[in-house]
């Protein structure tokens, strides 16, 4: 696994899968790691070369400068596609990565093919929630907001069907760097990306969970309504459908991508 240098923070990136393929970049979402993508990597490898990355102050990644932004974020994944000289990739954000992908894909539409942006939002109208969050954190760590958290993420059925599942799921949250997650926090508590949803051009899928209460199926639609020509696929998920619904997420990824 190289690490690359992003205006002196180092990333820890992944490539995997058929060499000569098309390229899949994959961004996680706020408080997970590029293991998050275990689930989809066994049928995406076999189609894709698959970029995998670490965001700064998470996983094995430097937490760097702060304070953070989407344009930070952003050019964060454009160091590393130059670093491993690829010049255009297809691009599959969750939540925060969504985010991401929606800067990438007004700011720098001629790195990308296709965009997936899934269980995402464009804009935040109240930042209270992101600032109660990073009180608890300071206060209590990670671990003061991890029940929390996983109630979002996913459903009480998968909860009580899945409870490995979201013991690793959790493992990850709680290890994450509390300076790293905050500072994500801070960035993305004053979103706003509406303006640049018509801008973008690239080929779009808007993926939502029907049980999603952080980014509900309204701010999906929002998106999708936005963005020229953008499509929409609607799973049985909450928040981290990738992981609730991992067959379905992977069918619509490699569905859309693949179409002609």
């Amino acid at each position: 696994m190289p690490m690359v240098d992003a205006d002196g923070c180092r990333l820890n990136v992944a490539v995997e899968g058929r060499d000569g393929g098309p390229t899949l970049m994959l961004s996680n979402s706020l408080g997970t790691t590029m293991q998050l993508w275990e689930p989809q990597m066994p049928a995406l490898t076999k189609v894709f070369r698959v970029i995998r990355y670490d965001r700064r102050g998470h996983g094995k990644s430097d937490i760097g400068t702060t304070p953070y932004s989407i344009e930070r974020f952003g050019r964060d994944v454009l160091a590393i596609l130059d670093d491993l000289n690829i010049a255009r990739t297809h691009w599959c954000g969750i939540s925060m990565g969504g985010m991401v992908g929606q800067w990438l894909a007004a700011h720098a539409p001629e790195r990308f093919d296709k965009v997936i942006l899934a269980n995402t939002a464009c804009y935040y109208p109240d930042p209270s929630g992101w600032d109660a969050r990073i009180t608890a954190i300071r206060e209590g760590g990670l671990a003061a907001i991890a029940d929390t958290v996983m109630n979002a993420w996913f459903t009480a059925d998968f909860r009580e069907r899945a409870p490995q599942v979201v013991a690793k799921m959790t493992a990850m949250l709680t290890a994450t760097p509390a300076e790293g997650y905050i500072a994500c926090c801070e960035a993305l508590r004053t979103l706003d990306l509406r303006a640049l949803l018509p801008t973008i051009s690239r080929p779009t899928l808007v993926i939502a969970g029907r049980h999603d209460p952080s980014t509900p199926l309204a701010a999906g639609e929002l998106i999708r309504s936005q963005i020229p020509r953008a499509s929409m696929t609607i799973l049985d998920a909450a928040h981290i459908s990738n992981v609730e619904q991992p067959h379905a997420f992977t069918d619509a990824v490699v569905g859309f991508l693949t179409q002609r």
